[in-house]
């Protein structure tokens, strides 16, 4: 069995060494859809959905109407630093496949820690996938094992 849920967020992002137009500053409408795949438990349930929001949600509130920089990005980082707007700074090039990873790694580590502190509430999930999806178009999907 599956499940899923929808998250939406606002973002800014740059890619420094691109050559088609996203070396500028610009931003998206963000979709997050996490899946957990699993059997059910004797409840019907692989998880419980407002679980699962209290693990994305602390992870969309830091990064909604954000600029997402790269470290190495120094032009742009040195400006965030010093204004006072809210950013974010990452160690990799903030690329859909790059978030989606960052995403489903954040998401994996707290399900997995849940697991050990708890018992019951996540002890069902067994996959976790995860889809960015940049534009109403264009997507990156990420998974691992729980």
């Amino acid at each position: 069995m599956k499940i899923g849920k929808e998250f939406r967020w606002e973002m800014g992002h740059r890619l420094p060494l691109h050559t088609r137009g996203c070396q500028n500053i610009h931003g998206h409408s963000y979709r997050l859809i996490v899946e957990i795949e699993g059997e059910p438990a004797s409840n019907g349930m692989v998880a419980d959905y407002t679980d699962l929001k209290q693990i994305v949600k602390p992870l969309i509130d830091a990064i909604d109407h954000s600029f997402m920089c790269d470290t190495e990005d120094t032009l742009v980082g040195e400006f965030l630093r010093t204004s006072g707007m809210k950013s974010v700074f990452v160690g990799f090039p903030t690329t859909a496949e790059n978030i989606c990873t960052y995403i489903v790694t954040y998401i994996a580590e707290a399900i997995r820690s849940e697991k050990q502190r708890t018992s019951g509430v996540w002890d069902q999930a067994d996959v976790l996938r995860v889809r960015v999806c940049e534009t109403g178009s264009t997507y990156a999907d990420a998974e691992t094992q729980l």
